[in-house]
């Protein structure tokens, strides 16, 4: 039973509480900026508003930019799956899951590009064209972390994996590797959720615009789509870096929950910190960041053969 609960709570936050973290992102901005800023459940009311409106679809579109965001929102969810909560398992685990965790998230990525390409749109395709060019090293050092994490835990699956810093550290773990790996997934995470400093969500200007520029032909239930999946990868993402900067098993579930809830929406108020004390880095400075957190996974890992 207690299995099942477990389940039942890891999709129930899952489905529910991603929309939740760009809320407690835009309020720490506000919150810099000496604004009031929008409501904390401003994205669950745009939502519903989007999804009970009609959608415009250009007439050269096919049917992939139609499946673009249905493709995107599954892919990040069923990553979500993979991702243990807080010292909890994750619902679907089998050794080499880190493997398809990691194309899950470019199979979403893929469909997204696709359907911007779809529409015909050179902004679109400009914006694609940097999303997959970041995309490739984000993955290199996602990758890197994995391998460090794995060199670890000796296992290949999520859950082992990311369930070995919790004892780990007082069990002989090199402290400084997982740091290492910590900050190289916090740089992962902002350039796959499209945040400053990699891109600034809220722009709109389209010559500077990476992420949001290929969603620009999206309206109302696709647009919804492309929204909650964005927002699903962000809370995903914040799950799997919370096992090494929150490595705590407090061994009582509901505990363990309510610190797993806690731990994501600190650090959604970090991720908020970090884009109202940090401007935009220019396009061409990006790729070094990028290649700068897969080096850090590099260190870790020369770490860990000490």
């Amino acid at each position: 039973m207690t299995g099942t609960l477990n389940l039942l709570a890891h999709v129930a936050l899952l489905l529910v509480l991603p929309p939740l973290l760009l809320g407690v992102i835009n309020k720490t901005k506000a919150w810099f900026a000496g604004r009031r800023g929008p409501p904390l459940l401003q994205l669950y009311y745009d939502l519903v508003r989007l999804f009970r409106k009609d959608m415009v679809v250009s007439t050269t579109t096919t049917w992939v930019f139609r499946a673009g965001p249905v493709i995107g929102v599954s892919a990040v969810f069923l990553a979500g799956l993979l991702v243990p909560f807080g010292p909890f398992d994750a619902p679907i685990a089998f050794p080499g899951d880190l493997v398809l965790f990691a194309y899950l998230l470019g199979l979403a990525r893929f469909f997204t590009a696709s359907a911007a390409l779809d529409t015909g749109s050179a902004f679109e395709g400009m914006g694609a064209a940097r999303e997959v060019s970041f995309a490739s090293l984000a993955e290199v050092a996602l990758f890197m972390a994995f391998v460090v994490l794995v060199r670890l835990s000796g296992a290949l699956s999520l859950s082992p994996m990311l369930h070995a810093p919790i004892a780990g550290i007082a069990g002989g773990l090199p402290a400084a590797a997982l740091l290492l790996v910590a900050v190289a997934l916090f740089v992962v995470l902002l350039a796959e959720n499209a945040r400053i400093p990699i891109d600034d969500p809220n722009t709109h200007l389209e010559l500077t615009m990476i992420h949001e520029v290929m969603v620009l032909d999206h309206s109302g239930p696709l647009f919804g789509l492309v929204l909650y999946g964005a927002a699903v990868k962000l809370f995903v993402l914040a799950a799997l870096l919370l096992h090494l900067v929150l490595p705590v098993a407090l061994g009582n579930p509901l505990l363990d929950w309510a610190l797993f809830v806690a731990g994501v929406l600190a650090l959604a108020v970090v991720v908020g910190v970090v884009e109202s004390v940090m401007a935009r880095l220019r396009l061409s400075h990006v790729p070094s960041l990028l290649i700068a957190a897969g080096v850090l996974c590099a260190f870790g890992f020369f770490f860990t053969l000490a």
